[in-house]
C-alpha cells in the first residue's frame, strides 16, 4: 500500500472511529483491526489505537463543553477510579502473546455485536439523576474495573460505560456520552505512557489516526445524539463481524 492510500485509509477511518465512539461506543472495533490489517502486531496496533482516542477524547469534550453539558465533579471521581484501572489493564496487554490477543479481540466484538443487536435504544425515564452516595460509590467501584478493560483492550469500552452510567447513575444519552469522552480522556493518558513506555506506538500511523479522530470527534460532538444511532449500529455490525472472523481464523 502506498503512502498517499494509507494516509488517506488512517485519516478516513480515524474520522469514521471518532464519529462512532462519539455517538455510541466501539469504534477500535474497526480502527484495530485496520491497524492489525497495516501490519502493525497486535500489541502495537492496541498502543498505536490509543493515539487516536487521546486526540478524539480531547475535541469530544471540548465539543460537549460548548454545547454546555457539564459533568463535574462526578465526572472526576469515576475518571481517577479508571485511570488506575486502566495502567493495570494496560500492562496485561502489553504483555500478552499477539495470537491470544487477536482471539480475545475477535471474542470481544462477538459480546458487542450481540448487545447491540438485543439492545434497542438506550431508553431515559424521568428519572433523577442518581450521581451521589452509594450510586457514586458503586461506579467508581465499576469504573476501576472499566478502567482495566480499557487499558487492556478499549474496543468496546464505550458500550460498558454507557450500560453503568444508564442503569446505575440514570444519567441521559447526551450526559452519559459527555462523561464517557472524559472519562476515556483521562484513562487514555495513563493507558498510553505504559505503551510508549514500552516502545509499542507507530507514531506515523497513530497520528495520522488521531487527525481523522479529532475531526470525526469534534463533529459528532455537535450533532443531537439521538441522530445516527440506528445507521452506527447497522454499520458496526457488519463491520464486526467480518473483522472478528478475520482475526479469529487468518
Amino acid at each position: 500500500m502506498s503512502n498517499s492510500v494509507e494516509i488517506i485509509v488512517l485519516i478516513g477511518v480515524g474520522f469514521i472511529t471518532g464519529t462512532i465512539n462519539t455517538i455510541a461506543g466501539g469504534g477500535s472495533l474497526l480502527s484495530l483491526p485496520i491497524l492489525i490489517f497495516l501490519g502493525l502486531p497486535p500489541n502495537v496496533a492496541n498502543g498505536t489505537n490509543r493515539i487516536g482516542i487521546l486526540f478524539q477524547s480531547i475535541s469530544t469534550t471540548a465539543g460537549f463543553k460548548s454545547k454546555g453539558v457539564s459533568t463535574f465533579p462526578f465526572s472526576i471521581y469515576i475518571s481517577i477510579s479508571a485511570l488506575i484501572g486502566s495502567l493495570l489493564g494496560a500492562q496485561i496487554a502489553i504483555d500478552i502473546k499477539g495470537e491470544t490477543f487477536n482471539k480475545i479481540l475477535a471474542i470481544v466484538m462477538v459480546l458487542v455485536v450481540v448487545y447491540m443487536f438485543f439492545d434497542s435504544k438506550y431508553k431515559q425515564q424521568n428519572l433523577l439523576e442518581r450521581s451521589t452516595g452509594k450510586n457514586l460509590w458503586l461506579s467508581i467501584l465499576l469504573f476501576f474495573f472499566v478502567g482495566v478493560y480499557g487499558g487492556f483492550i478499549q474496543a468496546g469500552v464505550g458500550f460498558i460505560m454507557l450500560f453503568v452510567l444508564s442503569s446505575v447513575n440514570n444519567f441521559s444519552l447526551v450526559k452519559s456520552n459527555a462523561i464517557k469522552v472524559f472519562v476515556t480522556l483521562v484513562f487514555t493518558i495513563a493507558s498510553l505512557s505504559i505503551f510508549i513506555f514500552n516502545d509499542k506506538i507507530n507514531w506515523k500511523y497513530g497520528l495520522l489516526l488521531a487527525i481523522g479522530s479529532a475531526i470525526g470527534g469534534w463533529v459528532a460532538s455537535r450533532w443531537s445524539v439521538s441522530k445516527g444511532d440506528g445507521l452506527v449500529k447497522k454499520f458496526m455490525i457488519i463491520m464486526v463481524v467480518i473483522m472478528a472472523i478475520k482475526l479469529w481464523f487468518f
